[in-house]
Parts: structure tokens; sequence; C-alpha cells
């Protein structure tokens, strides 16, 4: 039984390290000074991005070049810096992360 609660806690930890990853990744790259998963900072909650664009086959692309090129207008009127430093891998994972939330 022990071993199967051992077992147990390394896969729970496992499925969850692409998500620590992704989250550790967006603080390297400053995106957890605007934004958070579930509550809104000053840009939205990153659980609100993906309900947004759920099902929306371009969303992975409109968000990727969001962040490169920053915008405004569609959380409201407080602008998104762009972030043209954070590498387009770095972007698409990120992204992709966002989405899955």
């Amino acid at each position: 039984m022990k071993k199967l609660l051992v077992s147990a806690a390394a896969l729970a930890l496992l499925a969850s390290a692409p998500a620590f990853a992704n989250q550790a990744l967006a603080q390297k790259n400053n995106c957890l000074s605007c934004h958070a998963v579930d509550k809104k900072v000053v840009g939205p909650a990153y659980k609100e991005i993906a309900a947004k664009y759920k099902g929306d086959k371009t969303a992975e692309a409109k968000l990727a070049e969001k962040v490169k090129k920053g915008g405004v207008g569609a959380w409201g009127q407080i602008p998104m810096p762009a972030n043209a430093q954070v590498s387009d891998a770095d972007v698409k994972t990120l992204v992709k992360w966002i989405l899955s939330l």
C-alpha cells in the first residue's frame, strides 16, 4: 500500500511539473508582474484568457502576436506592452500553457 501511495504521489508531481515549469517561465519573463493564474492583476487572469479563447482555433497565433507586439482594447484600456525580448519558443510555450488552464 505504501508503494502505491508513493507511486501515485510521484505521478501527480510529474503531471503537474509542466504547469510549474511554465509558471516559472512566466515569472522569468516578468509576465506575473501584470498577470496571475486565477485573478486579475493589471491584466486579466490567465484562466480568464483561456476561457475567452476556448474553442478558437486561431487563439494561439493571436495571443502569441499580442505577447510579442503588445496591444490595447481586448481587455480594457490598459495597454499590454510589447515583449519582443521574449523568444518565440518561450512565447509559444507560454501561450499553450495559458490556453490549457
